[in-house]
């Protein structure tokens, strides 16, 4: 295989969540060729293979939650009588598809009150810098992503030197530390620290009425283990493992009847979607789903981990 397609392929699953084994692999046959190798080299060819910049028929979820992202790509806007709560901004470049996506349901993007963001990866915050240019939002963010955020993706330790992977720095409003909590309108956003994928991941749980039902929502985020980041010797930065194995513990702590994650192909976006004209709101329900997901992101974990201490 090219050199180039072996990137392409890494790339492809890396950014998804849980990582396949065989993607790591993939990485570190063309790490091998090329030990200098930009990780961004394939960035377009990985966002046009996982339909990153084609726009999704936004929809809503339950309550005030709706999806305005992309084929590939989550982004969540929670709608409330004050505003709206912004939860991902997908690719740089994606931000006037998401606010024409917001328009679409009839609601506007200039009242976006808050920004919010999984992780500072530019698949999941590149669009933040037009949408609070538009609406005037405070973003807010945990206080062990601030400093990310803030650079562009710069201080990415796994992609901070890759032009590719950058994206427009905006500045922080609001400092969230692990349990603080998000409220607009009614609507009360806690946010749970999940670090190791990016120093300050962060996992975005609430409580949702729909009709006679309140629904656990969970956005779950850090579970990928991608290529190139090293948990044991030398590690990507002191203290990744440890990261890791506290994200799993809460998330496995936590039971969602709706679970939405950042990218859309990790919880069966397209198939709950088109059963959701049927069901309603019953298609994302959901919590076993949760569950293997969880269980099986821990799995590939504990393997990596357990083949990085074998190779010490």
């Amino acid at each position: 295989m090219p050199r180039s397609s072996v990137v392409a392929q890494a790339l492809v699953f890396a950014l998804l969540a849980p990582l396949s084994i065989a993607c790591v692999a993939a990485e570190e046959q063309a790490n091998a060729e090329s030990p200098a190798k930009d990780p961004g080299v394939s960035l377009d060819e990985a966002r046009v293979a996982m339909k990153w910049d084609e726009p999704e028929q936004p929809t809503r979820i339950v309550g005030p939650i709706h999806f305005v992202g992309t084929k590939g790509l989550s982004s969540w806007l929670i709608a409330t009588p004050a505003g709206h709560i912004m939860l991902n901004s997908g690719m740089p470049g994606s931000g006037p598809m998401i606010a024409e996506s917001i328009r679409k349901l009839g609601l506007k993007p200039e009242e976006i009150r808050i920004m919010l963001t999984g992780h500072a990866h530019c698949d999941h915050i590149g669009g933040h810098e037009y949408l609070q240019k538009l609406s005037g939002a405070r973003v807010a963010a945990m206080a062990q992503e601030v400093d990310l955020i803030q650079s562009g993706g710069k201080l990415d330790f796994r992609y901070g030197a890759y032009q590719a992977f950058a994206f427009e720095p905006v500045k922080v409003d609001q400092v969230l530390n692990d349990g603080d909590t998000i409220e607009l309108g009614g609507a009360i956003v806690t946010a749970l620290l999940t670090p190791g994928h990016t120093k300050g991941t962060t996992t975005f749980a609430m409580d949702v009425a729909d009709g006679t039902r309140t629904y656990k929502v969970v956005f779950p985020d850090g579970t990928s283990v991608n290529p190139g980041y090293r948990l044991v010797k030398d590690p990507s930065y002191p203290g990744i493992a440890d990261d890791y194995a506290r994200t799993f513990r809460v998330l496995e702590s936590l039971e969602p009847d709706i679970w939405l994650s950042p990218h859309t192909q990790a919880f069966d976006f397209e198939a709950k979607l088109s059963r959701s004209g049927r069901e309603g709101t019953a298609a994302w329900v959901d919590p076993d789903g949760y569950r293997r997901f969880v269980t099986g992101a821990h799995e590939k974990f504990r393997t990596l981990f357990d083949k990085e201490q074998e190779a010490r």
